[in-house]
């Protein structure tokens, strides 16, 4: 079925104060049936970079940000726990491992501590989030008796770009982001 007609209850999207983010949390809320509930998660959610974010949490009540840094497990922990109490007795439908960073460098200045955050943000990140959000999503799936089937599934979205392609050679002239290439490669492998 179509976007269109997807039925969504619960959706938390990651890295939504901007870019690919903030337009999936914008999609949802144009839908013909939005989601009851939209979890928007960003660094800092108070902060100038989800201005926009806000503004349009103040206009929406279904749509609630929440603080999570990825490449952090306690944070991770904190906004599940935070999610699961919204959400009550019902379960999370859909996860969009949506927040990443590039590093703009270049192969021979790419050192190992850029490496290191990039991996933990754009690929360990991921499978945190996975871990820490598993029991939300288990309960979705199995969902509750009188809803409709397409609101009772649940799954995960690990969201990639055009950078990460090993096809593609894209914009290698101006950035190599050999790091972000790298774990967004092994986002896909997890």
């Amino acid at each position: 079925s179509n976007m269109a007609e997807l039925c969504v209850h619960s959706v938390l999207v990651t890295g939504a104060n901007r870019g690919l983010g903030l337009g999936f949390v914008q999609h949802f809320l144009r839908m013909p049936k939005p989601p009851q509930w939209i979890f928007a998660t960003c660094r800092d959610p108070k902060g100038q970079r989800a201005q926009e974010l806000q503004n349009l949490a103040s206009k929406h009540p279904n749509l609630v940000i929440i603080a999570l840094e990825v490449a952090n497990p306690a944070s991770i922990k904190a906004a599940a726990a935070k999610v699961g109490e919204h959400l009550g007795g019902s379960g999370l439908n859909l996860l969009i491992n949506n927040a990443g960073m590039v590093k703009s460098k270049t192969l021979d200045a790419e050192t190992l501590e850029d490496m290191t955050e990039t991996y933990t943000t754009n690929t360990t990140g991921p499978l945190l989030m996975g871990q820490a959000f598993l029991p939300l999503l288990k309960k979705a799936a199995q969902g509750s008796p009188g809803s409709g089937l397409s609101c009772s599934k649940a799954a995960i979205v690990n969201i990639s770009s055009i950078g990460g392609s090993i096809a593609s050679f894209f914009g290698w002239d101006l950035m190599q982001v050999v790091s972000y290439r790298c774990s967004k490669v092994l986002s896909h492998v997890l």
